[in-house]
């Protein structure tokens, strides 16, 4: 009698021009079963090219980098693949470059200062396929959403936000606040699949792109408020 396959481990590409960080992360990811280091670079031309060739399944980015910085980077990777995703690292004094990573299409945002194990929470969240952007980047993004106007949402009218449940409603206030699809489900107590259903309903009825623009429709109907 054969027992169940071994699932695959998480392919990950690391790239951050201090070599201190890539090795933080390497020597922590050694230590897991689910995740391996396929490659390191540290330089966005570097990550491009190694993308090309390994096929990683999550690619960790940081932002500043020589030469080619990391959104121009993570534009070249998902335009070339659909299937790695990225996940940017950032600090607090980076958030202005975000929306322009989110753009580009990055799938998630950590901050550099997290527990390391929360970073490679983070790595296994985007990696199953969710989106996810750390609280402390929300938080500086629905400030800057208060501070100035940002890029105006999708064609289509106005986010019809009265055609929502309230179950819907719950769901939006958690992604306001920075929450995985797992944690939500944690939260009220449902499973990972019907949040994952909740948050797609949201997208679909709001006229979502992604899930920031998610952020900004909970910050706008008052589900979430920015810092004082």
């Amino acid at each position: 009698m054969t027992g169940a396959p071994v699932a695959r481990a998480i392919r990950v590409l690391l790239v951050d021009d201090q070599p201190l960080v890539r090795s933080g992360l390497r020597v922590l990811i050694a230590d897991t079963t689910d995740l391996e280091v396929v490659g390191e670079a540290g330089t966005g031309a570097e990550a491009v090219r190694l993308a090309g060739e390994l096929g990683p399944d999550v690619v960790v980015m940081d932002i500043r980098m020589p030469g080619m910085d990391g959104i121009e980077a993570t534009r070249l990777i998902t335009a070339d693949s659909e299937a790695v995703r990225v996940l940017v690292l950032t600090t607090f004094d980076e958030d202005d470059h975000v929306y322009g990573a989110l753009r580009a299409g990055a799938s998630g945002f950590a901050v550099k200062d997290m527990a390391l194990e929360d970073i490679l929470a983070a790595i296994r969240v985007v990696a199953a396929g969710d989106a996810l952007i750390a609280p402390g980047v929300t938080r500086r993004l629905i400030a800057d959403i208060v501070r100035g106007p940002r890029p105006a949402p999708a064609a289509g009218g106005p986010r019809p936000v009265e055609g929502i449940t309230e179950r819907e409603r719950e769901v939006l206030t958690l992604v306001g606040r920075g929450r995985s699809n797992a944690e939500i489900a944690e939260e009220l107590f449902i499973s990972a699949a019907t949040a994952k259903s909740h948050v797609a309903r949201l997208f679909s009825k709001l006229g979502a792109r992604d899930r920031v623009h998610l952020v900004i429709t909970a910050y706008e109907m008052g589900l979430v408020t920015a810092p004082r």
